[in-house]
């Protein structure tokens, strides 16, 4: 191995790259120092701000490779998911951001357009990067442009339909396009080894290309049975080289691999081969990696450190907070499973997401009626929906952001039909550091109008008990339990009870003003309560808890009674207010203007990366702005007694 110092003196290379114009300058062994050196960064930069930390360690001479061989950004590179964009951000002129990624004022997580002109697709959900850059080429063909788009494309990733969509328009399409196969958990390939590697670049090299479409075009001037004979015989014997090209083929792609996703010799020869390749058809290469690589914690713990908070850099030790309250996934968890141990018909269902869900405790306690479909929620749902036709009690287990995906599935298959699937839905509100890709705020507009649908939002980790409870007894038709991230009003837990569907409860009396709440913010409505008496003002507070049906009598009551209303959920606009406001108006309670209805809801939906806290006063449904924002409906400042 050629010493660091007789490459660069002293210097760290990594000072002086600020563009992949640079790496373009450097030898393979100053590269393989580079990588060495973007390692250190994204592990020191994670620490300290929490992260998506393996996937970025392991394409970190992929990266490399790409913006060495590549001529970003007008070659588009585009990553599939974009958590392991760290490497590439660092490369294209962030690595001084890098140490702010996912914290307010700083850089997202994920690859954003707005961001930098080396990203030019935005992505946080998986699955999108194939048919974004099939996009793109065709886009670049239609504009007589000259460029390579690339897309990289873990193998979790694959399990979603929709990039099997992709690659068979991509097969059709006469578009070059070079898509990246990150293989690195699901172990789809053999070893790679020093005769493979020699294959692959084989394989990938230009006079091999010529020579194959030369003796295919040689074959089509023989009887179609020859024609397909040969055909058959080339794709086999390079099959048995490459391992798991065939299907690949199968879909159109030129298949090379598999490589060493770490081996920068291979990496940019291959790569280089693939850049020269003037045939029109997609090619497709195979890049075997390591998730963690080059960080012993996150080697031998991948899902541990996929997506990580601060730790300390020596020990790998997750720095957690003491004071941690549990938390409302972990309530589900645990409340899934003592229904699941009275009722031998529930099973759990998770689109890849067992830990995030909480379902993998499940999984350990009932490893047979526990189904990780893969990146499928619209699989997951019509799935699950399959087992409840037959008498099954399916919870199916997402998070808000990715219910979007299979919002056709929960209508048509499940609501249309009025099957008794259970949805638990997670994250739903804002989320903190991942930012507007993963928001769960549509989720109430989105479902608050499903006919069938019970839809419940609960206020504390009891009513999520109960919830859990009563949605596991309810058979008449589909329900959904809504809940955020992380933990709220904190009582102490005990067995779930079984609540009346779409009835709310109210948690203080006052005269004037009613705050109907929907969902996790009644802390923040209390806080306020409490801050408004010190301005002689007593509030009503009402904790709606259903989303659908709404609590009409309630609803009644409240406008029979109070001059004004106020209804707070956080979500967007024409969710569980609509609902509300609709009902007020079909039953004229807004016709003489002697009842003053206004909405609280999350007007900016795409709020960037920062703490929960902070994102939930910049949406203004914080206790301090909730005060405020009351105060103005009232038109007064401070009244001298409690009304």
């Amino acid at each position: 191995m050629v010493d660091k110092a007789e490459v660069v003196s002293t210097q760290s290379i990594l000072e002086h790259v600020d563009s992949p114009n640079d790496l373009k300058k450097l030898t393979i062994d100053e590269l393989k120092f580079l990588a060495e050196e973007v390692r250190e960064k994204i592990i020191s930069s994670v620490s300290k701000t929490g992260g998506h930390l393996g996937a970025g360690l392991g394409v970190v001479e992929l990266s490399i490779a790409i913006h060495h061989v590549f001529d970003t950004p007008n070659d588009k590179l585009i990553w599939d998911v974009g958590h392991q964009c760290y490497p590439h951000k660092i490369l294209t002129g962030r690595k001084k951001e890098i140490e702010k990624v996912r914290q307010e004022d700083g850089i997202s997580g994920f690859t954003k357009r707005s961001e930098s002109k080396y990203d030019p697709f935005g992505a946080g959900h998986s699955s999108t990067s194939i048919s974004a850059g099939l996009g793109m080429a065709v886009a670049r063909d239609l504009q007589c442009k000259d460029n390579h788009v690339i897309c990289v494309i873990g193998d979790g990733s694959m399990s979603a339909g929709m990039a099997f969509e992709a690659m068979n328009n991509a097969g059709s399409q006469n578009s070059r396009l070079v898509v990246i196969l990150n293989d690195n958990d699901m172990s789809i390939a053999p070893p790679v080894g020093a005769l493979s590697s020699y294959l692959t670049r084989l394989i990938s090299s230009r006079p091999y290309m010529t020579l194959r479409q030369m003796a295919m075009g040689v074959a089509s001037k023989f009887p179609k049975a020859v024609e397909r004979t040969a055909k058959k015989a080339e794709e086999y014997a390079r099959t048995l080289v490459a391992g798991s090209g065939g299907l690949f083929e199968e879909l159109g792609f030129y298949y090379v691999g598999p490589v060493d996703g770490h081996n920068l010799d291979d990496l940019t020869t291959i790569l280089g081969n693939i850049k020269d390749f003037e045939d029109a058809r997609p090619i497709l290469l195979h890049v075997v990696t390591q998730k963690g690589k080059g960080y012993k914690p996150a080697e031998e713990q991948p899902s541990k450190y996929h997506g990580v908070g601060r730790f300390d850099v020596e020990s790998g030790e997750i720095v957690t907070d003491s004071d941690a309250n549990i938390t409302y996934t972990s309530t589900f968890s645990q409340c899934l499973i003592d229904e699941a141990k009275k009722d031998d018909a529930i099973v759990a269902i998770t689109a890849a997401m067992p830990s995030g869900t909480g379902l993998d405790k499940f999984a350990k306690e009932f490893p047979t009626r526990m189904f990780d479909v893969g990146i499928a929620e619209q699989h997951a749902i019509t799935f699950a929906a399959g087992l409840a036709a037959d008498g099954v009690k399916p919870f199916v287990a997402m998070y808000s952001s990715f219910l979007q995906r299979a919002y056709d599935q929960l209508l048509h298959d499940v609501v249309l039909q009025n099957l008794p699937v259970r949805f638990a839905i997670d994250r739903g509100g804002f989320v903190g550091n991942d930012g507007a890709t993963h928001h769960g705020v549509f989720d109430i507009a989105l479902t608050a109008n499903l006919p069938n649908l019970v839809a419940m939002a609960p206020s504390s980790q009891q009513e999520l008990a109960d919830m859990v409870a009563t949605a596991a007894s309810y058979n008449d038709g589909p329900s959904m339990l809504r809940y955020p991230k992380g933990s709220g009003l904190t009582d102490n837990l005990i067995q779930g009870r079984i609540i009346e569907i779409g009835k709310g409860k109210i948690i203080s009396e006052g005269s004037k003003i009613a705050v109907l709440n929907l969902g996790a913010r009644l802390p923040a409505v209390l806080t306020s309560a409490n801050e408004l008496l010190e301005h002689g003002v007593k509030l009503t507070v009402v904790d709606a808890r259903f989303i659908a049906p709404i609590d009409t009598a309630l609803i009644d009551e409240l406008a029979k009674n109070h001059e004004y209303l106020v209804v707070i959920e956080e979500g967007v606009k024409c969710g569980f207010g609509a609902s509300v406001m609709q009902y007020l108006s079909d039953n004229a309670y807004l016709d003489s203007g002697k009842l003053k209805v206004r909405c609280f809801n999350i007007e900016d939906p795409f709020i960037e990366q920062a703490s929960m806290d902070r994102q939930y006063e910049m949406a203004r449904l914080d206790a301090k702005n909730i005060t405020s924002r009351i105060l103005t409906l009232l038109n007064r400042k401070k009244l001298s007694a409690v009304s």
